[in-house]
């Protein structure tokens, strides 16, 4: 089961920053085998990783240009990642990029990141919005894609292949066995969210989840 730091290590240091991924990937109680993390697009293009689609002062990452974005400070006094940046960092294990506020050019730099990064077969994308991942496989059917949930339809299937994905992002209240199973006897995995308890890991673990992510990683690390 794999152990994913939601937004990296965000636990121990402010979520979505280079500190929080550096801790994912350092060797240290943290250090997991991949990390989720949140992208928007800024208005020239770049591809930025904040969780929030504005600033704390308000201005909208979409407004804004590279050169504002990177000159803008976090509370711990940290700038604001490029996708790029996060990506050199996390090189060493599977990243997990939520797609946010992504423009349709934003669309096409994030694949042509995953076609330009040294383990492209490491990195995935999902969103809450299907229609994103509808479109990122229309154009590139290799790509790993996930959808996000926070309900429990009656086709628990259904919407995951509508998309061409293979991952479901499933709130983890709302996972049992029976889903799980009916996923994978179409090939789907499931990936538990947001999971800070050692048991509740153990129990998804048992359930035959693929994943948890939760904000610290250490927690979730299943003992055989």
């Amino acid at each position: 089961m794999l152990v994913i730091g939601h937004r990296g290590a965000s636990g121990h240091a402010l979520e979505n920053t280079l500190d929080a991924f550096e801790r994912c990937v350092a060797p240290s109680p943290t250090a997991c085998d991949g990390v989720e993390l949140d992208i928007h697009t800024t208005a020239d293009g770049e591809l930025v990783v904040h969780h929030d689609p504005a600033l704390a002062d308000g201005r909208q990452l979409h407004e804004l240009t590279a050169a504002e974005v990177a000159a803008a400070r976090l509370k711990d006094g940290s700038g604001i990642p490029t996708l790029a940046e996060a990506l050199a960092v996390l090189s060493p294990i599977e990243v997990f990029i939520e797609a946010k506020g992504v423009s349709i050019h934003g669309l096409g730099r994030l694949r042509a990141l995953v076609a330009g990064h040294p383990f492209p077969e490491r990195l995935h994308v999902h969103a809450f919005d299907h229609r994103v991942i509808r479109r990122l496989y229309e154009a590139d059917a290799t790509l790993s894609l996930g959808v996000l949930s926070s309900s429990y339809p009656l086709d628990v299937p259904g919407p995951v292949l509508a998309t061409g994905a293979q991952t479901l992002w499933q709130e983890w209240q709302l996972i049992d066995r029976d889903l799980v199973e009916r996923c994978a006897m179409v090939g789907i995995r499931v990936i538990a969210w947001t999971v800070n308890d050692a048991a509740v890991a153990r129990h998804l673990g048992e359930l035959g989840v693929a994943g948890v992510c939760g904000n610290w990683p250490e927690r979730l690390v299943v003992r055989r």
